[in-house]
């Protein structure tokens, strides 16, 4: 089982006691996101919809490297790997 690092968005630390790095443990991205919320379940629903899917507006780096460049949820991890979760965040004017 690969020891993977986990980057916390500021918008996201509520969720992980104010943690902004996490460590979670799996062999592929989804792993370590689905062991990531075992370890803090308030921060799930905001990473999971309803189907058990990474939500859309939810992108992952593997150091600088968008996840979706490589084989998505399915891309496999290295043992001291880096995870960074991206919310997109609405913002603008009306």
């Amino acid at each position: 089982m690969k020891t993977v690092t986990v980057r916390i968005p500021a918008a996201l630390r509520n969720f992980t006691g104010r943690k902004s790095e996490v460590i979670a443990k799996g062999e592929t991205v989804l792993a370590v996101l689905r062991d990531l919320t075992e370890s803090n379940p308030a921060i799930q629903p905001h990473i999971f919809d309803e189907a058990g899917e990474v939500r859309s507006f939810i992108t992952l780096f593997l150091g600088e490297t968008d996840v979706r460049q490589l084989q998505g949820n399915d891309t496999p991890l290295t043992d001291g790997a880096t995870l960074t979760l991206v919310p997109a965040i609405a913002g603008g004017s009306y």
